[in-house]
């Protein structure tokens, strides 16, 4: 699974970046950014998670 945050979307709110770290974190623009490439099977569950807490649904599957 990847995943792709819309920057356009996307208000620095911090919550995938807070529940998930290993997947999620800031750019240099201050915006949430998910890792390149695919997200490992142990991290799969939580990311899908801050997907879905995402308030602006920003966070999206590749």
């Amino acid at each position: 699974m990847r995943l792709d945050i819309d920057q356009d979307l996307c208000i620095s709110c911090g919550t995938c970046v807070d529940m998930c770290p290993e997947v999620f974190f800031w750019n240099d623009d201050e915006k949430a950014q998910a890792i390149e490439g695919d997200i490992s099977s142990e991290n799969e569950d939580q990311a899908n998670e801050a997907m879905e807490s995402c308030p602006t649904n920003a966070i999206a599957v590749k």
